[in-house]
């Protein structure tokens, strides 16, 4: 009997110590919410600025056919998913984010027929659009805010944010864009003034009124309805307000996203549009500036919170850059290592984010981070490129960037278009600023350095259009240019395609853990990407000299999967912007 009961005892361990194996074998291979595979995690976004991407019918503005020429082009590029700014119909104050009809195309880009063309070529060559969805604000010229402004009465009224002017001037609010940063602009017609955190030509839309979120709502479903495949939500951050517009402290735009882009009910409007639209398929969703940190930018794209897909955040972007007329700007590479490390850290195990270092609201990518100077111009945009690639986030490239476009650094004011631009000049002839050092600074950082045409080949207006471009083209057109990189392999246009597939041939570098290198070194960003035991180091010297590498691993003897010199070198000390990205 005894060794009956030893032997059930022995069997019922065995059967014990097998399903405990099961258990763990199933535990270690369960996907955590930051592994778990999907599209838009994978994919690398290419921005196009419609009016600078190609001109098909010469009169100096880009459009729908001129892109649908080039998406052969773009699908070279390795690329899946082209995030389009505003095609909508607009008066352009804003170059199309002062939108007067959200359901129909700008004349000056084509036709919904055309907008149709455009998509079914991009689906046919497997690439993915992402439309521009400006929410926040309408333009004045919106049917919804001329009936608005018709009459106190009118149904339409409460679309927009309105303060009677009996009751006296009202509460102060900042503009961005208005010339004496006022966000309230007086109208005659009713007596009243409405509220623009903009130009006064882009009216706030009142997102309070259940009536604006249902219109919003229709309207996005119009478009999904026609097979695009998601949304860039542009300052939807502001989109939420409190309408009893109390007074803000002293000083309080200096913090202006957390005054601004934290209104009261945000979220919730955001978690009703997710159930309106975003549950009706597969796609892809941002908003512009989600959250002023970690921790606030993953209430946005928490899987369990159902609002977003990623976080497009700014830290980063806007650190401060130096200019330095002897070279390129510098910036403060241990601030970038901190801001993006944190970053990556507040999502470490769940959410998602998006890595950039240009868009249509910054200058071009190599002036700003990189250097331009002819010596080192090819060797910088491709350092810069590595990082945007082989971050643990979805990269989004800018028109242009995958040739090493330049600021084209204008001297006189009248060359430039941007409406905040002529703003801010005007403001400051008005107190009697410094306008030769504003002129001086705006070749660092103005928005229309990286709006400048898209420079095909060295023919008459860099084969952008047989018009006068509405924004001059970059005189070094003539050298840079797509034809003249197609021929060259090691060109930064054939770099950018090369470590688009690397990236996607090594799920590493998409999904894999992030750790910081080196840390305390000025020179050198260093990191390491691990996944499933596979571990891909990646090093960058942001530096135009020699620079020693610190990181306790030895990779003497790694495989150099990327080098942006001719001839590849595992040294310990690294060119002047090299980047090395190697296998251990």
């Amino acid at each position: 009997m005894k060794k009956i009961f030893l032997l059930l005892f022995v069997l019922v361990n065995i059967i014990g110590c097998k399903q405990k194996t099961e258990d763990v074998k199933k535990t270690s291979t369960v996907t955590t919410p930051i592994s778990e595979k999907k599209w838009w995690k994978e994919a690398v976004v290419y921005q196009i600025y419609p009016r600078s991407f190609k001109d098909s019918d010469g009169d100096g503005i880009g459009d729908i056919k001129g892109i649908i020429s080039k998406l052969d082009y773009i699908k070279s590029l390795g690329v899946d998913v082209i995030w389009l700014n505003p095609i909508y119909t607009s008066p352009n104050a804003d170059n199309g984010y002062d939108v007067s009809d959200y359901e129909n195309i700008n004349k000056e880009y084509g036709t919904m027929q055309d907008f149709d063309a455009l998509l079914k070529g991009m689906h046919e060559r497997g690439l993915k659009l992402v439309m521009d969805m400006v929410l926040n604000h309408s333009s004045i010229e919106h049917k919804w805010f001329k009936a608005a402004r018709s009459s106190r009465t009118s149904p339409y009224r409460d679309y927009y944010h309105w303060w009677p002017a009996e009751k006296g001037k009202p509460t102060p609010r900042w503009s961005f864009f208005d010339v004496d940063a006022n966000a309230w602009k007086y109208d005659s017609l009713t007596n009243a003034y409405y509220l623009h955190y903009f130009s006064y030509q882009q009216p706030d839309l009142n997102w309070e009124n259940p009536k604006v979120r249902q219109e919003i709502y229709k309207m996005m479903n119009f478009w999904l309805d026609k097979g695009i495949d998601g949304f860039r939500m542009d300052a939807f951050q502001y989109a939420s307000k409190d309408t009893t517009f109390p007074v803000f402290p002293d000083g309080y735009t200096k913090d202006i996203q957390n005054y601004y882009g934290k209104g009261p009910n945000l979220h919730a409007y955001i978690q009703e549009m997710n159930r309106e639209v975003f549950s009706r398929g597969d796609i892809m969703t941002v908003a512009e500036g989600a959250g002023t940190n970690p921790k606030d930018a993953m209430n946005f794209v928490d899987p369990t919170r159902h609002e977003l897909d990623m976080a497009y955040h700014f830290e980063g972007i806007d650190l401060k850059v130096i200019p330095d007329t002897t070279a390129s700007p510098k910036f403060d590479l241990l601030k970038m290592k901190s801001v993006y490390s944190l970053w990556d850290g507040g999502f470490a195990e769940k959410g998602w984010i998006s890595v950039f270092l240009a868009n249509h609201d910054q200058p071009r990518m190599l002036s700003h981070w990189g250097n331009d100077t002819p010596h080192f111009r090819d060797l910088s945009s491709k350092l810069l490129t590595t990082f945007v690639l082989s971050m643990r986030a979805t990269p989004y490239y800018y028109y242009g960037d995958e040739l090493g476009m330049e600021n084209i650094r204008f001297d006189n004011i009248e060359d430039y278009d941007d409406i905040t631009v002529k703003n801010r000049y005007q403001a400051l002839k008005k107190t009697g600023g410094n306008v030769k050092k504003f002129i001086e600074e705006l070749k660092f950082s103005e928005r229309d350095n990286g709006r400048t045409p898209m420079q095909w080949d060295n023919s008459g207006n860099a084969g952008f259009g047989t018009g006068k471009p509405w924004l001059k083209v970059n005189p070094d057109y003539t050298t840079v240019n797509v034809a003249a990189q197609e021929k060259d392999p090691n060109s930064t246009l054939n770099y950018f395609r090369n470590f688009i597939k690397l990236r996607k041939s090594e799920p590493t570098l998409i999904y894999g853990k992030y750790t910081l290198l080196d840390k305390d070194n000025k020179q050198v960003y260093a990191y390491l990407r691990e996944r499933d035991g596979k571990k891909i180091l990646v090093l960058l010297n942001f530096s135009d000299k020699p620079a020693t590498v610190n990181i306790g691993l030895d990779y003497k003897n790694a495989i150099i999967l990327s080098d942006n010199y001719p001839i590849s070198s595992t040294d310990k000390t690294l060119r002047p912007y090299e980047a090395l990205v190697l296998a251990l």
